[in-house]
């Protein structure tokens, strides 16, 4: 199969893998392109009211009005162009940030004459590459087995089988099996559930067998809507249906005085129209793909848009430790076995460091005395470390010859590498992991599981028929299966002085903060007619094992996690540790980032103050009790996946908003059962990533909280905008239905009402949905997952705002009647109209500061565009052939300077409010009430 792809074992090269994606195009299922902006102009004019216009606007023509039916044709082009303008963005967004968190795949590939694994983007992997496998993976396009461990896989996707399917590389003889029967066989879009192995691509992208089924199926068609959109879109009915019936009662009341027909119905129309925010989803829309976009920006993709909406009521986030509090480099710093201890030297995962024996650099002595060590440090071991240079380019898994303006990068898991990385500092003379892997193959490979807390490898050793166990993992576990240890006199059966001996060195390296795994081995003969299930495997070579000795590995914690934690206690949010670490060692990194007071943990142990629990305790408690205790645990240690589901279903159950951190397969259950599921991008796996919402990209807890900080600020936006245009359309429905009750001439016509909703509905709502997140926006608590956007506080402000913006209008209106004449008194309405709603556009940046404290730099554009619009609306009143068309008088530069003064009235009264009583505002008055 190999040579019939013109490839090797040992991958493509790179020249050769670019050239076969050029041949044959990426790696993925063609579907069905979003609308283009034609499509979405079209849909612009579904609206009923909009027919409406249009319509009017014929029946203006056919009467030889023909300025006005031109002015409200233009005006209604302009705002479709606007909408649909609005919604190609957000498409745009959506489906840039789709591709942005696509899967990833490990490749083998020959780059600069060296052969590496590499992690490419899923579409880039072409037939005739290597995949490499383990559990957690997405298998990123069909491929035939080439070597594999224990290796099964989930196909229930393609043959409904739930039952993980085992894999195996022997040739089949039914050439008309089944998917389900094919077992040297691995499938695009399935899951690698256990072990490890590697395949040669054979299909991709449309020629899989997923991509066969793919093109039977038609495309479902848009993205589906988030339910805060669903509720902003109910709102929107009922506000039509309100703003239909006030105009229709208008109407009536018009007929019964009398009035026009045609001036009648187009005034209702465009009444209509200018007060009902037809544009609100799409302004939604915008606003949240901006949010994801920024968010993407802070390495934190969204991957499901309900999530940024849901992300702003986060009370608890339920984080794992390594890598996201704490740095991700593991780094091994002491080595313990047979009675020698060395402390290792030296960051990451380069090969530079020494190795010291109490103070001094260790002879050959003493290292050869951990050399039964480091054949476990190399032979039970999948990672890989490769040196990586600043253009992203590799040169191999090498040790040696590192340069300026290199780095090196774990490939596969962090623990696996740094044991790795301390078996070559060591220096051994005939022992590295390709000697280890050439001299010694495996037979049998256990892979990690967070409930064994172990791996282990079974490697041909010695005379034929013999073979090597190697076993790595928590120390508690994997001393229980021990019998004899390894002395510096040689073997021997291991007595009490031996285990109290060990368990106080773990205990010892837990206290400084370190992650102890324990190293174990077994000599054996391979018997005929060894297990097959991977369960008979365990229970056969996981026993009467011999204790090698202990490694200790630091992960330092982050600088941001630190300031991150203090932000979200700022902001209400409470952190809890997750973690499958012993419990020594958790708590002396939560006790360093500040989740626990030091000392609090040894005072939980005497029932004092319970804020650590082990895994073992979690069991023991029933749903009830441990709902009863989540509210006060801070870490969680010795946890297996079934435990952190149970966790998280706790902390729902008692009313908190979870979002929880994972990047093994095992962790899929508790990030679909999170209200938000947070994978690692650079961990995990991808079955952890496809199960969640968001991924962050540096596997940082800085980064899910700057994502919970923007997805308040999204909810923030789109309340401040809903405030704006609700508001602001308001003033002009109450203005239309005081002068109608009143018998008054109306004091804005069509086009007028048109233009109005043209230019505050348009351009600085879009700016404002845009407005970078409030500086104070982590400083208050969590809002509830049901709260209202539309609630009392929120309406209260919203007739406020009308009620001001109609009166100065109508104060216009009244002096134009007393002093002048109808067309006058509308010009004046008109103006002060447009100039008060978009300087109220400046004032809705912030519900608590008044505007000269929020500066303008934080958003040039807004005042810009309220500038712009403004210059552009004196240019309607100082034209006389702009005048014409809006059916207004030219005005003189003193009544413009006077119109704009008093539209400005009702922004300083609010703001000047904001100052005066900051407890006024609506998000004050929403923290009081909570």
């Amino acid at each position: 199969m190999i040579g019939r792809l013109s490839s090797d074992s040992g991958g493509l090269a790179s020249e050769d893998a670019a050239a076969r994606l050029a041949r044959n195009g990426p790696n993925e299922l063609i579907t069905r392109a979003g609308p283009g902006i034609w499509v979405l102009v079209g849909s612009q004019f579904r609206s009923v009211l909009v027919l409406l216009l249009l319509v009017s606007a014929a029946v203006s023509a056919v009467l030889g009005d023909w300025i006005d039916s031109a002015a409200i044709a233009t005006i209604v082009m302009l705002n479709a162009g606007i909408g649909a303008y609005q919604e190609y963005s957000a498409e745009k967004s959506i489906a840039a940030l789709r591709q942005m968190s696509s899967p990833r795949a490990k490749v083998r590939r020959v780059i600069n004459g060296q052969r590496t694994v590499v992690v490419v983007d899923a579409a880039h992997v072409v037939a005739g590459d290597v995949l490499t496998l383990e559990a957690g993976d997405l298998v990123a396009a069909d491929a035939r087995v080439i070597s594999a461990a224990s290796l099964s896989c989930i196909e229930k996707t393609l043959t409904g089988e739930s039952e993980p399917s085992e894999k195996q590389t022997l040739e089949l003889t039914d050439v008309d099996a089944t998917l389900a029967c094919r077992t040297n066989m691995v499938y695009m879009g399935t899951a690698v559930a256990t072990g490890t192995g590697a395949a040669v691509v054979v299909a991709t992208g449309m020629e899989s067998e997923v991509g066969g089924i793919a093109g039977l199926i038609a495309e479902s068609g848009r993205n589906k809507s988030t339910p805060l959109q669903d509720r902003i879109s109910a709102v929107s009915g009922l506000l039509v249906k309100a703003s239909l019936a006030i105009v229709a009662v208008m109407f009536a009341i018009g007929l019964l005085r009398g009035q026009p027909l045609l001036e009648l119905f187009l005034t209702a129309v465009s009444l209509a129209v200018a007060a009902v925010p037809e544009g609100l989803p799409a302004v939604v829309t915008v606003s949240m793909a901006l949010g994801v976009r920024r968010m993407a920006r802070r390495r934190a993709l969204i991957r499901r848009m309900p999530a940024v909406e849901t992300l702003g009521c986060t009370s608890v986030i339920c984080t794992d430790k390594t890598g996201t509090l704490t740095a991700g480099q593991m780094t091994a710093r002491v080595l313990w076995s047979r009675g020698v201890a060395v402390d290792v030297r030296g960051e990451g995962y380069g090969p530079e460091g020494d190795v010291m024996v109490q103070g001094r650099a260790a002879d050959e002595a003493d290292r050869e005395q951990l050399r039964p060590l480091a054949e476990n440090l190399f032979g039970c071991n999948n990672a890989a470390v490769i040196l990586r240079e600043d253009d992203g380019g590799t040169k191999g898994d090498k040790s040696e010859g590192v340069g300026p303006g290199v780095a090196w990068d774990a490939v596969g898991d962090p623990t696996e590498a740094a044991m790795l990385v301390a078996g070559v500092k060591l220096r051994l003379t005939a022992i590295d992991r390709e000697s280890i892997d050439r001299l010694h193959p495996k037979v049998y490979e256990l892979p990690f599981d967070s409930d064994r807390k172990r791996s282990s490898v079974v490697r041909s050793w010695g005379e034929p028929g013999a073979a090597r166990v190697q076993c790595n993992g928590a120390p508690g576990g994997v001393l229980s299966l021990c019998d004899h240890v390894l002395r510096p006199e040689g073997l021997r059966p291991m007595g009490q002085a031996d285990r109290d001996q060990i368990l106080a060195t773990n205990s010892e390296l837990a206290g400084r903060g370190l992650r102890v795994l324990a190293c174990a081995r077994r000599d054996m003969q391979l018997a005929t007619g060894a297990p097959r299930s991977l369960s008979d495997q365990i229970e056969w070579f996981e026993k009467e094992l011999v204790f090698v000795g202990l490694v200790g590995m630091y992960d330092p914690p982050r600088a941001e996690a630190k300031k991150a934690i203090v932000q979200c206690q700022e902001a209400g949010i409470r952190v809890v540790m997750i973690t499958g670490d012993q419990p020594r060692t958790a708590v002396a990194i939560a006790e360093d980032l500040g989740l626990i007071a030091p000392g609090a943990a040894q005072q939980s142990q005497v029932g004092l103050s319970r804020v650590v629990l082990a895994g073992a305790e979690v069991v023991k408690l029933s749903d009830a009790e441990l709902e009863a205790e989540v509210g006060r645990i801070v870490v969680y240690a010795r946890v297996t996946a079934a435990d952190k589901l149970r966790i998280v279903r706790s902390l729902r159950a008692s009313g908190a908003v979870v979002a929880m951190t994972g990047d093994g397969v095992n962790d899929a259950p508790a990030l679909r059962g999170a209200d938000v599921g947070v994978a690692m991008g650079r961990s995990g796996t991808e079955v952890a990533r496809q199960a969640a919402d968001m991924i962050v990209t540096d596997d940082n807890f800085a980064s899910i909280v700057s994502a919970v900080e923007q997805g308040r600020g999204v909810y923030d936006n789109i309340r401040k905008t809903m405030l704006f245009l609700l508001g602001t359309n308001g003033a002009e429905l109450l203005l239309m239905a005081v002068c109608m009750v009143a018998g008054l001439p109306a004091p804005l016509l069509p086009v007028q009402l048109l233009w109005i909703n043209l230019v505050t509905d348009g351009l600085p709502a879009l700016v404002l949905a845009a407005d970078p997140v409030a500086h104070d926006v982590m400083r208050r608590r969590p809002r509830a997952k049901a709260a209202r956007i539309m609630d009392r506080p929120f309406l209260i402000a919203m007739g406020v705002t009308s009620l001001l913006t109609a009166a100065v209008a109508m104060a216009a209106y009244m002096y134009g009647i007393m002093y002048g004449d109808e067309k006058t008194a509308r010009t004046f309405a008109f103006a002060t109209l447009v100039v008060s709603q978009l300087l109220l556009s400046l004032g809705c940046r912030s519900e608590t500061r008044p505007l000269w404290r929020l500066g303008v730099r934080s958003n040039l554009m807004l005042p810009g565009v309220v500038l712009g619009t403004i210059l552009l609306q004196l240019c309607v009143h100082r034209s006389e052939t702009l005048a014409g068309i809006m059916k207004t008088t030219t005005l003189g530069w003193g009544q413009c300077a006077a119109l704009f003064a008093l539209a400005a009235v009702p922004l300083l009264v609010l703001e000047v409010r904001k100052a005066i009583r900051p407890g006024w505002s609506i998000l004050h008055v929403s923290k009081l009430r909570r």
